[in-house]
């Protein structure tokens, strides 16, 4: 049976991960029913993708 999303209102909390560590989770969710799953991978891979586009090609701060 699929998860039941939390409401819109429901508290968000920040996770600090490595690549490698952001990818075992998302390799780890892969191996789980897709229907109960796509939503948080969805929201991993776009939230890893702004993080990865905004950083400067030399690792620091962006201008």
């Amino acid at each position: 049976m699929p998860a039941t999303p939390p409401p819109d209102n429901a508290p968000g909390i920040t996770l600090t991960l490595g690549l490698d560590e952001t990818n075992l989770v998302l390799e780890a969710l892969g191996q789980m029913p897709f229907a109960r799953v796509y939503q948080l991978i969805a929201a991993i891979q776009e939230q890893a993708h702004k993080q990865l586009t905004d950083q400067p090609a030399d690792g620091g701060t962006p201008a």
